[in-house]
């Protein structure tokens, strides 16, 4: 074998080992209640450490399509930085709306109902079912009245083993907001992350102690205070400092450090 020819082998081995260590991408529809689905975007790396169950903010009716794109909410910080939590090294799933909400107000009034708190369960079991590992929900914004509600009722049984909040919603004239709920029977880790100029009204840096204060019973705690980047927009969306845009990759980054993955 010549010289040349072998330089080109390596580098066509080289190009399938780089290709083979990319996470893939799937659309996964999964059963959650009697007739209904629940929709997952998933990214998964070929070695995960454990899972990430993504909850967006907003009226959260993503509306996944088959191949992967979205009607809405590609933007939101969560949906935006699924790749950067596959990268490392974490198997995501993106929720949805269920299939019996996929249209408006999607998830708007229903985000602390029991069949949300099914849905979510599903999705739960569903990653538990892909690999070892533990199962994280993360939540931003309106996504965070989704996921504390259901780590609280989950938390008997079929649950996750660490919440994570950003942009809580922690005052809400529409609805019951975060600090208002029983977080005292929260006993997995739980992580709080906050941008010091966040300017939505209803994330209020000032208001973060009417939740922290409520963890006592998590098995570990913390408030995540970060700063920087660029706000643009109205600022209770995804690229104002709200949706720490111009610093996802430093935020997601410390909340996988803080996770202590295996």
């Amino acid at each position: 074998m010549t010289l040349q020819r072998l330089l080109v082998s390596l580098l066509l081995c080289v190009t399938t080992l780089a290709a083979l260590a990319q996470p893939t991408q799937t659309v996964v529809d999964i059963p959650s209640r009697p007739g209904v689905t629940e929709r997952l975007l998933v990214v998964s790396p070929p070695a995960a450490r454990g899972s990430v169950l993504l909850l967006a903010g907003g009226h959260g009716g993503l509306q996944i399509q088959s191949g992967g794109g979205m009607k809405w909410g590609d933007g939101n910080f969560v949906v935006r930085t699924r790749r950067p939590f596959a990268d490392r090294g974490l198997r995501v799933a993106v929720l949805d709306a269920p299939s019996d909400r996929q249209t408006a107000p999607f998830l708007a009034g229903f985000r602390q109902t029991p069949e949300h708190v099914a849905d979510i369960r599903a999705a739960i079991a569903w990653l538990r079912s892909q690999g070892p590992g533990p199962v994280w929900l993360v939540a931003t914004s309106r996504g965070t009245q989704s996921a504390a509600h259901a780590a609280i009722e989950l938390a008997d049984a079929g649950g996750p083993d660490g919440l994570v909040l950003t942009s809580t919603i922690l005052s809400d004239s529409r609805g019951r907001p975060v600090p208002a709920m029983a977080l005292e029977r929260l006993r997995i880790p739980v992580l709080v992350v906050h941008h010091d100029q966040d300017g939505c009204s209803h994330c209020a840096p000032a208001d973060l102690p009417a939740l922290t204060g409520r963890l006592s019973g998590a098995s570990r705690s913390e408030t995540m205070m970060v700063s920087g980047g660029e706000s643009r927009g109205d600022p209770c969306e995804a690229f104002a400092f709200h949706g720490f845009n111009g610093i996802e990759a430093e935020v997601v980054g410390r909340i996988v450090d803080w996770m202590q993955l295996p």
